[in-house]
């Protein structure tokens, strides 16, 4: 065997070779003592989980055995209960994801500005939002709004004051906030399906068209924009283009209201059948759907079949119809002309609200899908 050593090693002596090797045995027991104290705390934590995991699981099994004793005695509903857990469980779960985004925005809108009244910018925006977490959303809005006075050109704090106003219906304030972003970032899909819907509501039909297809082709196609630009050729009533929408709207985002959609229009289009298929499949996703259940009732009514009709009434007069069905049941003079159903009754009387009018759970679908939709290209910050 042929051993090669470094030239500079024959200059080495060994006490220095010695102290290098007891400098590294003290490092290696140094980090093995960290170590030590390190796999006993978690050994610790690990113990913790578990012990609070266990004590989870017998506080569950005692609230079960509780909620199976009451529900026995007749006292409480136990499917019902469950239902309203899981629900309040989703609303804090969107909540927090809420708050998270927020935050977020808070930053990026900060990170935007580009004025010379930074401090008194900040000073609005940390208070707005600050507000709004403290559930004073009307007082957090007027403080952002008195922050976009100072920066007009702030994509994100303008989008997220007109979301502000989309969500809670104020279709013109948003149309205000939304239409200055939109000029400021035309490549925002979000604030483009925003847009799109709030000028089909204040009546600009052909931009809110413009808008929706743009949002569509761009990456937002979602149920908010297909049903938005289905609800806007049922007013020019274009069946055809309306009912291949509203099919878009459904392989978007199946659900119980995007079923009662179709199965509108195809009532509206004497289709019974396939009418009949979609609003049952309504009442699948939820057995609460009231209007499912009325618009049902005209079909078997229309066909002769009083026995199912009155049932279906029966089960929509149990979950409590929506006053607009209520008005669509309403017999019209002039007999012979077919029943409007809920979903175009309003369509057909006034101009504005083309969208989010005739039917409230509709319009709530619609609002949180569209704010729900991703931003499909994000703003750069300057």
């Amino acid at each position: 065997m042929i051993i090669i050593e470094p030239a500079a090693s024959r200059y080495e002596f060994p006490e220095s070779s010695a102290s290098s090797e007891e400098h590294l045995l003290e490092r290696i027991s140094a980090l093995e003592n960290r170590l030590g104290r390190l796999t006993e705390r978690l050994e610790r934590g690990l113990d913790l989980l578990l012990r609070q995991a266990q004590n989870s699981y017998s506080d569950r099994a005692l609230v079960k055995a509780l909620i199976g004793l009451l529900t026995d005695e007749g006292i409480v509903e136990g499917a019902r209960l469950e239902k309203l857990w899981n629900a309040q469980c989703q609303r804090e779960a969107e909540e927090q994801q809420e708050s998270a985004r927020r935050e977020q925005l808070r930053v990026k809108i900060l990170a935007f500005y580009q004025g010379l009244e930074r401090d008194c910018f900040e000073e609005f925006i940390n208070e707005g939002f600050l507000l709004i977490e403290d559930q004073q959303v009307g007082r957090g809005i007027r403080s952002l709004q008195r922050a976009a006075g100072l920066a007009r050109g702030n994509v994100p704090l303008l989008s997220f004051v007109g979301e502000h106003y989309f969500r809670t219906g104020k279709t013109r304030q948003a149309q205000s906030y939304l239409a200055r972003a939109y000029e400021l970032a035309p490549g925002d899909m979000r604030v483009s399906l925003l847009l799109g819907l709030t000028c089909a509501d204040e009546g600009d039909i052909e931009r809110a068209k413009e808008l929706l297809n743009q949002a569509t082709r761009r990456g937002a196609s979602s149920f908010a924009a297909h049903y938005g630009l289905g609800r806007l050729f049922i007013a020019e009533e274009n069946w055809r283009k309306a009912l291949r929408e509203f099919k878009c709207a459904l392989a978007s985002k199946p659900s119980p209201e995007a079923h009662y959609a179709l199965g509108c229009l195809y009532y509206q289009l004497t289709r019974d059948s396939l009418a009949a298929r979609h609003l049952r499949k309504a009442t699948e996703f939820d057995d609460g759907y009231g209007e499912a259940f009325y618009v049902l009732g005209l079909i078997y009514r229309r066909a002769g079949q009083e026995k199912l009709a009155l049932k279906s009434f029966a089960k929509a007069k149990i979950v409590e119809l929506a006053q607009g069905a209520k008005r669509a049941g309403r017999k019209r003079a002039g007999g012979g002309k077919s029943l409007v159903v809920p979903l175009f009754e309003d369509v057909q009387r006034v101009a504005g609200g083309l969208v989010t009018g005739g039917n409230e759970r509709l319009a709530k679908a619609l609002r949180k899908d569209a704010l729900d939709t991703l931003v499909t290209v994000d703003i750069e910050t300057p």
